[in-house]
């Protein structure tokens, strides 16, 4: 019995190593944003996206959105266009129709998160990027 306790004291490090380094990659990274002063969590950021890509692939457009964005600001998004804009609601639930707030997400026509924008701070109706957008 010791021994099998000592042979798994000295495996343990490995088995510890080998989970962090052979773990499974994801399929597309999604943080956490700042617009403003409004923090938006991966999720609600992941379901802004998708809302917004579903809508794009149906073809449909509730209040508009998602729409054609043309990068005019010229933001270094990690993905290439063409890009879509769609509402990211500060009140946390997915945008269906309406007021749009001054918060978007941007996603590629294939689906890839771009990242975030915002009216807030910007002027007229330009955008500036949200944390993590540039």
């Amino acid at each position: 019995m010791f021994k099998i306790m000592a042979g798994l004291k000295t495996l343990l490090p490995l088995f510890l190593f080998l989970s962090t380094t052979t773990a499974l990659p994801t399929l597309e990274q999604r943080g956490s944003t700042t617009c403003g002063s409004t923090y938006y969590t991966a999720s609600k950021v992941s379901a802004a996206s998708s809302k917004g890509y579903a809508d794009y692939q149906d073809g449909t457009e509730p209040g508009g959105y998602p729409h054609t964005y043309h990068n005019y600001e010229g933001f270094d998004f990690p993905v290439d266009g063409p890009y879509q804009e769609f509402p990211l609601l500060s009140s946390g639930s997915v945008y269906t129709g309406g007021s749009p707030g001054a918060d978007r997400v941007i996603f590629t026509t294939s689906g890839k998160l771009a990242g975030e924008i915002t009216h807030t701070g910007a002027s007229g109706d330009d955008f500036v990027g949200c944390s993590g957008t540039s």
